[in-house]
């Protein structure tokens, strides 16, 4: 995933951040707790296409990268 689209990609739902799971080819919105699958390089943004998220993967997630200005 390149990270400049990463940068301007936010979740339809809430608006925020995503973070970038490549194992799993997901882009996850820790604030809906949904992710949303990256399909040949192509983000799915679709609330109806997204998986929900547990508490606990959210827990399990590394902390999200400071984004320096």
């Amino acid at each position: 995933m390149d990270t400049r689209l990463l940068q301007l990609l936010v979740c339809p739902v809430t608006k925020g951040p995503l973070d970038y799971d490549r194992e799993k080819g997901e882009l996850i919105s820790r604030s809906a707790r949904l992710a949303y699958p990256v399909r040949d390089g192509i983000p799915i943004m679709l609330e109806s296409e997204a998986r929900a998220v547990s508490p606990e993967e959210i827990e399990r997630m590394p902390p999200r990268a400071q984004q320096v200005a």
